[in-house]
């Protein structure tokens, strides 16, 4: 068994105020859970309101499946235009 875990950190240029943020947080979180077999959160930088830090969890039998799928997580947040990546880490948890 084999945990993928990705962290994205995030600028958000939209919000204009917390409860702003919530709902584009909200609304890209909802569109990887749909698109994607992942469980997803956001993890840090919850005070600022113009930065984001997501986290994603998968599991599978290898990497090898993983690996793509988070990469697509990363690609369809970025693709949404509302935000840009400062950071990303991939790490595989091996049980």
């Amino acid at each position: 068994m084999v945990v993928g875990v990705l962290q994205l950190d995030l600028r958000l240029y939209g919000p204009q105020s917390l409860k702003q943020k919530r709902s584009v947080i909200q609304k890209l979180l909802a569109r990887c859970r749909n698109r994607f077999p992942a469980s997803c959160a956001e993890v840090g930088y919850q005070d600022l309101w113009q930065r984001t830090l997501l986290g994603f969890a998968i599991v599978s039998s290898s990497e090898q499946l993983l690996a793509p799928i988070l990469s697509r997580i990363e690609d369809e947040l970025l693709a949404s235009g509302e935000v840009d990546l400062i950071n990303a880490n991939i790490e595989f948890i091996h049980y």
